[in-house]
């Protein structure tokens, strides 16, 4: 079996974000060597968030909304501790915070629309992703 493991660095401008990383992932996966297999894609924060489905404006546009009514910006008990973005944590988990791709013939294998994306929802600073290859 061969691994290998790469990390995505992103430090976005805006607090929130939404970045489409497909060809990042898919050149780590190229480079891995892997033929057959799965490459595990998780962001190391935990408020962000990595999640496929199509690159949309009006999806993607539609996707915040849905986190926003669901975790809006609010006066959280987690904002005690000192911090402001108890959003961000519960954005996190409604958007999961990794994904599980199969790896065919050395490449990502996604359906027609499918795309990986790091949602980013406390940002203005750097955050990493590991993208790890596991297979043959």
């Amino acid at each position: 079996m061969r691994v290998a493991t790469d990390y995505l660095w992103f430090e976005t401008p805006s607090p929130r974000a939404f970045l489409n990383i497909t060809e990042k992932v898919r050149a780590v996966v190229r480079g891995s060597g892997v033929r057959e297999g799965f490459v595990l894609v998780s962001a190391m924060h935990i408020t962000s968030a990595v999640y496929v489905n199509d690159d949309e404006p009006g999806l993607l546009s539609d996707i915040e909304s849905w986190a926003d009514r669901l975790a809006p910006p609010a006066d959280y008990r987690h904002h005690r501790s000192g911090e402001t973005n108890g959003d961000a944590h519960l954005k996190n988990l409604l958007l999961g915070h990794q994904v599980i791709l199969p790896v065919t013939a050395g490449d990502l294998d996604l359906g027609p629309w499918e795309a990986v994306f790091y949602a980013e929802f406390d940002g203005q600073r750097r955050k990493r992703v590991v993208v790890k290859v596991l297979g043959e």
